[in-house]
Order: structure tokens, then C-alpha cells, then sequence
């Protein structure tokens, strides 16, 4: 049977011929050939076993590295003087650190998905509105200082500053705690 004859799209009739072949390349061949193959199969699962163990050693380094940047990244943010929040396009809180969770007077926790606005004393609710309104016209860093309360309770006068970021339209919010500069 040629080339010409065979049908390489059956793979029953291929195997069958690569199975033919085989045992037509061991006989001729016979079992030096066959120690020779073995020799470089191990040789080559060998350098194969170093190759991953050098991969496995470069992964466990960035493993550490980005281990490294997460805590810098948790002491940063969670642990910042300033109040961060993260804040939706109706002004929920997505995220806030610690100390963000101090001003407000509750748990980091129990905070999200709450609205910001729902932090404002009556007479800082406006001028909060429209920093907000700003903030996602002008796509530039805004402020303004606003009084925190909770149930008509002031709870701190805080300097806000501002800026949307990402196609998910987040309004990123620093605040400091003012109200020891303003007595």
C-alpha cells in the first residue's frame, strides 16, 4: 500500500500503519537502538524535571514578592490616618478602611453597601451632592469640607477629596478628619 493509497483522515487505518511501521523499525533496528532511546527519553525527562523545578522556584519567588506588596498594600490603605472610600455612581459605599469606619462610627463591615450620603449632616448634604455631581462631570480631583453626623449626631468636620476612575465610573474618596483645626 503507497502513500497514494492511504487515507490519512481514517485514524483507525493511520494507526494501523504507524503500528505496522513500528514493528517493522524494531526489527531492523533491534535493542541497542531501543537502550540509545532510552537513554535520551531519560535524559530528556530529566532536563525536563529541572526545567519545572527552576519554573516552580521563579513562581515561589513572585508568590513572595506579591505577598510582600499585598501587606504593604493592607498596611497602607487599612491603616492610613486619612478615611479612604470607594464609592458607586449612587454613592454606596463599596469599600472603606479603617479609619474611614472610625468617622463614621461603625464597623468597616457593617458599613458597605450603605450610602455615604446617608452621613451627612442636613446643612453639608447639598454642598456633598454637588461635589458629587462634580466629581463625575469633571473627571479632575474635587474637595469640598463637609460635616459628618448620623441620626442629627455631628460626628467629624472632614476635608473630601475626589476623583472617578475606571470604566465602572468608582468615585475614589480621601477624607481628614479637620474638626481639632476648626474650634
Amino acid at each position: 500500500m503507497s502513500n497514494e493509497e492511504l487515507d490519512f483522515t481514517d485514524p483507525q487505518m493511520l494507526r494501523k500503519n504507524a503500528e505496522k511501521q513500528l514493528k517493522e523499525k524494531q526489527k531492523k533496528v533491534g535493542s541497542p537502538v531501543m537502550e540509545t532511546d532510552e537513554k535520551k527519553l531519560m535524559h530528556e525527562l530529566q532536563v525536563h524535571q529541572i526545567e519545572l523545578e527552576m519554573q516552580n522556584e521563579e513562581l515561589r519567588q513572585a508568590y513572595e514578592t506579591a505577598e510582600a506588596a499585598l501587606k504593604k498594600y493592607t498596611m497602607l490603605y487599612d491603616f492610613s490616618p486619612m478615611g479612604y472610600f470607594t464609592l458607586d455612581t449612587e454613592a454606596n459605599i463599596c469599600d472603606l478602611n479603617f479609619t474611614g469606619a472610625d468617622m463614621l462610627g461603625d464597623r468597616r463591615f457593617n458599613l458597605q453597601n450603605s450610602n455615604f450620603k446617608l452621613f451627612m449632616s442636613e446643612e453639608s448634604r447639598p454642598v456633598f451632592n454637588t461635589f458629587f455631581s462634580k466629581v463625575h462631570l469633571s473627571n479632575d480631583v474635587e474637595s469640598c469640607e463637609v460635616m459628618l453626623a448620623y441620626d442629627n449626631k455631628p460626628l467629624c468636620l472632614v476635608y473630601i477629596e475626589g476623583i472617578v476612575t475606571g470604566s465602572d465610573r468608582k468615585c475614589l474618596l480621601s477624607a481628614v478628619d479637620i474638626s481639632s483645626f476648626r474650634k
